[in-house]
């Protein structure tokens, strides 16, 4: 079942597409297939999760059809394949083994006088956060526990945020006025859900036509965990030569990289030293797309400034991802989508009946994110074929929550019933057999599934196919 049969535009879908340039026409091409109360939430994540895959879907299509001249083919997305992509990370096995998602300092702490959401996953935040409380390398959550319950809930937040660790203090629910309601505290009302510039001269770079929207298009993946992989796992769906490079000072989690992997090649690269330097050239010098996933300025000492990697190749698209927006006091610090979902009320949103925060069903910030900035990227490439410039693109996670806090209207549930199981699949991959969800990305004639699975990463040479 359609849940626009009508062929009246979703308004979420809308705005979503309209954040990222795309023309208002176009939208009634992408309509929904109804799958029954999926991500139940307080706020309404299903209209979130459903209009960022039909952005991306609207997005791919339109490329395809810029590239080839013919008409922008539709799109059907199916509620139900979004449901289980928005969860991917919980539908994983590996060799019938399930990953667990988070660590066990990682979680909501009571405080003196309030609660602390924590992040711990990467052994580096766990080391941090419990030296910047005073406690021994190895405390578990028990010492976590009394510890933070000697503290205020800004106390520890900042403390542990000083000492380079991942802590905030959960902000009640907004009021009427939409504020958060304790003065000084992070904001996410405001914040825009993507920037755009175009930069830079005509580079000289055209796509001809191809068998998916992004073939032939070379894409340096600088991203970590889950929003920006899933970005660059979308665009490797749709045909793109996706590179994924880390530093090998910076080991990333096994289970998270065979998630977000797929379709993607994964190498090491030391961007302290002239050999891994020279090489990142090489590689930049015929890029099509970077996407990064650091901190604002967290790369610019290497260079890698959005400006200035547009002037060393004319044409690039730099598509920047952070947790907490790109201006204000809380810009330059790390975060992650649990973090956002704290620090901005929407934990205690959440919350229900009981005192302790809540969640949202799925990670959804980070996917919803993720699936914009692939779209974003899509846009990109499109409105190059006219001009040949290059775009600074911006998207954040902070972004997202306010736009799900403040500007989503629910849409009316349909559809009879929900079954991850029909949008699971299964693989071979140098982690072992896995099952995984197939991705949710859908139009007329595209693909289903990953070309390959995720290699083992940091496995593969720093070279373009």
């Amino acid at each position: 079942m359609r849940t626009n049969p009508s062929g009246a535009p979703d308004r979420t879908t809308t705005q979503a597409w309209q954040a990222i340039g795309g023309h208002a026409d176009l939208v009634e091409r992408v309509s929904y297939r109804g799958a029954g109360e999926v991500l139940p939430a307080v706020l309404p994540v299903r209209e979130l999760a459903r209009a960022t895959v039909g952005a991306c879907s609207l997005a791919a299509a339109e490329l395809l059809a810029a590239r080839g001249g013919g008409a922008v083919p539709g799109a059907v997305v199916d509620e139900g394949a979004v449901a289980t992509a928005f969860i991917s990370e919980r539908h994983l096995l590996v060799d019938g083994r399930k990953p667990t998602p988070f660590a066990p300092l990682s979680g909501f702490w009571q405080a003196a006088d309030g609660w602390v959401r924590t992040h711990a996953n990467y052994p580096h935040h766990r080391t941090r956060l419990l030296a910047a409380l005073g406690l021994d390398a190895e405390a578990g959550p028990e010492e976590l526990s009394r510890e933070v319950a000697t503290r205020s809930a800004r106390q520890v937040q900042e403390a542990v945020y000083a000492g380079g660790g991942l802590a905030v203090a959960v902000a009640p629910a907004p009021g009427e006025d939409g504020e958060p309601g304790r003065p000084g505290d992070f904001k996410a009302a405001g914040l825009p859900l993507a920037e755009a510039d175009v930069v830079g001269e005509d580079g000289g770079r055209r796509l001809a036509g191809g068998e998916l929207p992004a073939s032939g298009v070379r894409v340096l993946d600088l991203t970590r965990v889950i929003a920006g992989p899933v970005a660059t796992r979308t665009l490797s769906l749709l045909g793109a030569d996706v590179l994924r490079v880390d530093s090998p000072r910076l080991e990333e989690d096994p289970d998270s990289h065979t998630d977000t992997g797929l379709g993607k090649r994964s190498t090491l690269l030391d961007l302290d030293t002239a050999e891994g330097r020279g090489v990142f050239e090489e590689l930049l010098a015929t890029a099509d797309v970077v996407v990064t996933g650091y901190r604002p300025g967290g790369l610019d000492r290497h260079g890698l400034a959005a400006e200035e990697l547009i002037a060393r190749r004319p044409g690039l698209i730099v598509a920047q991802l952070c947790a907490w927006g790109w201006t204000g006091p809380w810009a330059g610090r790390r975060g992650f989508d649990s973090l956002v979902q704290a620090a901005s009320g929407i934990a205690s949103i959440e919350a229900g009946s009981g005192d302790r925060p809540g969640v949202l069903p799925a990670q959804a910030l980070d996917h919803g994110t993720g699936y914009l900035l692939a779209s974003g990227v899509l846009r990109a490439l499109t409105e190059r074929q006219t001009d040949g410039r290059g775009r600074h693109l911006r998207f954040s996670l902070a972004g997202t929550a306010g736009w799900l806090m403040n500007d989503i209207v629910p849409e009316p549930v349909e559809g009879e019933g929900y079954d991850p199981a029909a949008w699971l699949t299964e693989g071979s991959s140098d982690y072992g057999k896995l099952r995984y969800a197939v991705p949710p990305v859908a139009y007329e004639g595209g693909p289903r599934d990953w070309a390959t699975a995720s290699t083992l990463w940091g496995s593969d040479r720093a070279a373009w196919l």
